[in-house]
């Protein structure tokens, strides 16, 4: 823990009776200059490299950086970060402890322990993202669909049962507890970290990053944290430092109270939108101003979550009085509360509004002017006023080549009723955004209250479900007696994880699928979730809607998105008068008045000793009693990847790319979703082709996110996504491709494996945005096992480009405002990328040459997306963990 401390920091603390040790900003203020007006978010990173600074990773300059920026207002500086702890959900904790099993496996194999592999820093796994909701609107749903996923995912659950046997400091939260991001907000946080050394107690900011892009919503209790690549998270385990610039900050200041029947969603959607108009990619948000004194801790919790849909690193609360409230609350301690409060204070880092920080740029919103509204139909940032909803829906039916005025009906099969365009398949009232909110959940209770006392009913096509983020949310609803109301409406329990949002819907009834399919209907989901990128949701329902879980239910009632719910009516009551949305919405007093039931007990209850050890169904579960994990040849949910064949040699030297040929060419708005897709497994793509090889049942495929421990499903999945468009083949949705060559037509898959035999190196050409969305690290593995050299983008977004770096693929972006486009690429050039040897330096120029099938030639100028040193150093690895691997076997 003690560092260098060049400028003599180190202090003592005394806290009711108790002494910690800290490294003073202040003391380092002393010496380096006045840093009152640094953003808070800053302040922790300067703790950071204060506690960590060795003259060698973190230097007195990179202490001077953190100050002199201030004055600029951003820097050049590359620093290491080294958080105190990491977070995992399953489907990206799968693979992440796939490679650690395979890296003691390569360990073993260059004659050494095998255990040398063990996370350095606290790892907790939580359980959450294999839930789907096959059973709904049904007492026993819950149970039921805990059985299923037992019986799905046991394979990948075992696997888990081990690592958490066979490697120290790694924890894992079974399943059926609740959304990591929740159960961390919850409980795992501590907001300030202390740790026991040379008999002393040091006390330092809890700071964290996980391998899911929402890690960021702990930043709404003041917890530094943000969402990287599996691959990012393991080196950061196994005491790697995080590379990164000292980012830009941009201040967003806060005034005003929401109105009467706005919502904490409704201001996150504007938010959203908002801060994604800036241009906010790389950048930390810091949220001040008075209106934080309006803001209850969920409702930053649920905006400081949804930073990547807004495209920031970060979108960061200070602590305050809130904060401790919160953790009274949700159970925490007295004496960390009192720690929290003296260290936050004699740090600095509490939240003061008469002092105004420095900010790279900044921008503010009244909170009054909020109106209540949707995001999409296929992105999160794109907000529509509740108003607007169906003719926003009417310009997707254009762009789809639907006319408005098509108004084609399909019967339901053995019912009275028929669907149409518009109309809302699934409402769910998922993921961790919202779920974590008391006042918009006790809303949605008390909507479906008012609505039931009404006489109105979910329509009968509407596949509704209650995925709550914790089981504290089903103790809180029960004792508000809403959970009766809600069961009625058929928002019954379904399970307690990431469902809806994360593509885990479950199939439609086959009554409704049939006639989707059979009308080519564009129907709808609306569902309380982060996430609605294209062919996530479900593969049948194409316009999907982001909404607070109140309306989630006024649309499940509705049972339409060709409706403008402020002035329409919902139906009609026991008398025949109709009843609008007003009449069942509920007045700010009344959530709040249910609000009030929540209590500490529920949260220490729900938190318990036993939190670890999981019900019958997990400890039931035979593991190994082994270090190094023993491979099932014929799995098809876990493998030993080839990542690391050949670890034992030195790496090959960096080399040019030449007569490359183009895998695919891609639009704007690439997201990981469409690189590595989640949600269910065709039986006709390649991956679901390989699966029914190996003698697998397409009802038994599960998702992609459940198999991201096997790359043989992995990498035929990547680029896979039934709604992405390849250029390169005219009018074509879905992952298909031109061999160049041949001018044969075939999926990407096919048509990589094809190059590879040919030994034909291979280029991505896409425009900006490129990889947006979660923090998928087989969207970077499975572009490498496809033999893709370099991806050649107009822009980057933050995970994705570092996720690429640390796969040893090249990200190299257009310059100024050049393009695929622009040089007029179809895909049909052969590309040779020159400059790339061991002298490759961050951000230098790579020289690129396309030869058109005319012979014609055309030569740009490239900037490497390589950011900085140490991603240098990982790259002529081969990539991060084999950077970490050769170091260890070379020692």
């Amino acid at each position: 823990m003690a560092g260098q401390d060049s400028l003599g920091t180190l202090s003592q603390l005394d806290v009711k009776g108790k002494t910690y040790h800290y490294y003073s900003l202040e003391k380092a203020a002393d010496k380096l200059g006045d840093i009152k007006r640094l953003p808070v978010s800053l302040k922790v990173l300067l703790e950071n490299l204060l506690r960590f600074e060795d003259g060698s990773t973190v230097t007195k300059d990179d202490l001077q950086a953190m100050v002199s920026w201030l004055k600029e207002r951003k820097s050049s500086t590359e620093i290491a970060y080294r958080p105190a702890r990491v977070l995992m959900q399953d489907f990206t904790g799968v693979p992440a402890v796939v490679d650690l099993a395979a890296m003691r496996d390569a360990v073993e194999k260059a004659g050494l322990q095998p255990d040398k592999i063990n996370p350095l820093s606290a790892v907790d796994l939580v359980i959450d993202h294999s839930v789907m909701v096959d059973k709904f609107a049904s007492p026993g749903a819950f149970e039921e669909n805990v059985k299923i996923e037992m019986e799905r995912n046991k394979e990948r659950y075992q696997f888990l049962r081990w690592g958490q046997k066979a490697f120290d400091n790694f924890r894992v939260v079974p399943p059926g507890t609740g959304i990591c991001h929740q159960v961390n907000l919850e409980y795992l946080a501590k907001v300030v970290w202390t740790k026991e050394e040379d008999g002393k107690t040091f006390a330092y900011p809890d700071t964290l990053v996980g391998t899911d892009s929402h890690t960021t919503m702990i930043n709404g209790l003041g917890v530094l944290g943000w969402g990287v690549g599996g691959i990012e998270a393991e080196a950061a385990m196994l005491g790697q430092p995080v590379s990164m610039l000292i980012p830009e900050v941009v201040g967003f200041r806060l005034d005003g109270k929401l109105k009467e029947g706005v919502t904490a969603t409704d201001l996150v959607l504007t938010v959203t939108q908002m801060l994604r108009s800036k241009g906010v990619v790389g950048k930390f948000v810091e949220f001040y101003g008075p209106g934080l004194d309006n803001l209850p801790l969920a409702d930053r919790a649920t905006i400081a979550n949804m930073a990547p849909e807004y495209g920031a690193t970060c979108g960061f609360f200070p602590v305050d009085k809130e904060t401790l409230e919160y953790m009274k609350l949700t159970g925490r301690d007295q004496e960390t509360m009192d720690l929290v409060e003296a260290y936050s204070k004699a740090q600095g880092t509490w939240r003061d509004n008469s002092v105004e920080p420095v900010f790279s740029d900044s921008m503010e919103l009244n909170m009054k002017e909020v109106e209540p509204s949707l995001a999409g139909p296929k992105r999160p940032q794109d907000r529509v006023s509740l108003p607007q909803l169906s003719d926003s829906f009417d310009l997707l039916m254009k762009s789809s080549g639907i006319s408005t005025d098509d108004d084609t009906t399909v019967p339901i099969e053995g019912t009275e009723h028929k669907l149409t365009h518009g109309d809302v398949v699934i409402a769910a009232i998922t993921s961790c955004t919202n779920t974590s909110n008391p006042s918009v959940m006790m809303a949605a209770g008390l909507v479906a209250k008012k609505a039931l006392e009404k006489g109105l009913q979910r329509k009968p096509w509407v596949k509704s479900s209650l995925a709550p983020g914790s089981k504290v949310v089903t103790d809180y609803l029960e004792k508000a007696g809403l959970n009766v109301y809600l069961d009625k409406l058929g928002f019954d329990l379904v399970g307690y994880g990431c469902t809806t949002c994360i593509g885990n819907s479950g199939p439609l009834p086959d009554e409704v699928a049939k006639a989707v399919d059979e009308g080519e209907l564009v129907v709808s989901s609306v569902l309380s979730g982060n996430r609605n990128f294209e062919g996530r949701i479900h593969p049948q329902v194409q316009a999907n809607w982001l909404a607070s879980p109140p309306l989630v239910v006024a649309f499940a009632l509705a049972g339409t998105t060709r409706i403008d719910l402020s002035t329409a009516s919902l139906g009609d009551d026991q008398d025949g008068n109709p009843v609008y949305l007003k009449d069942i919405w509920p007045s700010e007093a009344e959530i709040a008045e249910q609000v009030q039931l929540v209590a500490s007990e529920m949260f220490t209850k729900e938190y318990g000793a036993n939190l670890f050890e999981g019900d019958e169904h997990w400890q039931s579960l035979n593991i190994p009693d082994s270090l190094t994990y023993k491979w099932q040849e014929d799995s098809t949910y876990v493998a030993n990847p080839p990542f690391f064949e050949g670890i034992d040699k030195p790496a090959a030297g960096l080399k040019d790319v030449e007569d490359a040929y183009v895998l695919a060419l891609f639009g704007d708005s690439i997201t990981t979703d469409h690189i590595s897709p989640a949600g269910a497994i065709k039986p006709d793509a390649p991956a679901g082709k390989y699966l029914q090889e190996q003698g697998v049942a397409v009802k038994d495929f599960n998702s992609y996110g459940s198999r991201r421990g096997n790359h043989e499903v992995m990498m035929r999945g990547t680029f896979a996504n039934i709604r992405i468009k390849n250029l390169m083949v005219e009018g074509s949705t879905g992952g298909v491709t031109r061999h160049v060559p041949s001018g044969d037509e075939m999926s990407i898959y096919d048509a990589a494996m094809r190059y590879q035999e040919e030994g034909t190196p291979l280029v991505v050409l896409a425009g900006k945005e490129y990889g947006t969305g979660s923090s998928r690290d087989w969207a970077a593995k499975g572009t490498r096992l496809l033999g893709v050299k370099a991806v050649i983008a107009q822009s980057f977004e933050r995970i994705h480009r570092s996720n690429l770096v640390g796969m040893g693929v090249l990200p190299l972006q257009f310059k100024d405002d050049e393009s695929a486009e622009g040089f007029g690429l179809t895909g049909a050039e052969k590309i040779t990328l020159s400059g790339i040897d061991d002298d490759i330096k961050p951000g230098q120029i790579i020289r690129a040459k396309a030869e058109k099938d005319n012979g014609e030639i055309v030569e740009f100028e490239l900037l490497c997306r390589i950011d900085t040193a140490n991603e240098i150093r990982y790259f002529k690895s081969g990539g991060i963990l084999h950077h970490v691997l050769r170091e260890l076997i070379a020692a």
